[in-house]
């Protein structure tokens, strides 16, 4: 069997037809639970794993904030690269004087810079 590789066009989503539309619709709140529940491929996440997703994307959307990639983040910021990256998988999540850095960079990113290398 043949390998077929597929990229999606975010320009271009793939639409539902009204017939997927009016399934979807008629699911009540229980069914979908349900269904999500039973998703083996899918499994819903616990609430350590939700907060552990919710604290990578603030880690990720401070430094986007900045426009830098991780290695440029890291070396202006003098945060370790792979901890950078591990908080941003959500594999570590930052200790309580990690988190005060990230939001002091994420207020005062150019003076922050600044001092580390004037």
């Amino acid at each position: 069997m043949a390998i077929v590789k597929f990229t999606l066009d975010p320009d271009n989503p793939p639409e539902l037809t009204a017939e997927q539309k009016a399934l979807l619709d008629a699911l009540t709140d229980e069914e979908i639970e349900a269904n999500a529940a039973s998703d083996l491929d899918n499994p819903p996440m616990t609430d350590e794993e939700l907060t552990r997703a919710v604290e990578a994307r603030r880690v990720r959307m401070v430094r986007t904030k900045t426009g830098l990639s991780q290695p440029a983040f890291s070396r202006r910021y003098r945060i370790p690269l792979p901890t950078l990256r591990h908080w941003e998988a959500g594999r570590r999540k930052p200790d309580r004087a990690s988190w005060a850095y990230l939001q002091v960079i994420e207020a005062m990113p150019a003076a922050v810079a600044e001092v580390l290398d004037p």
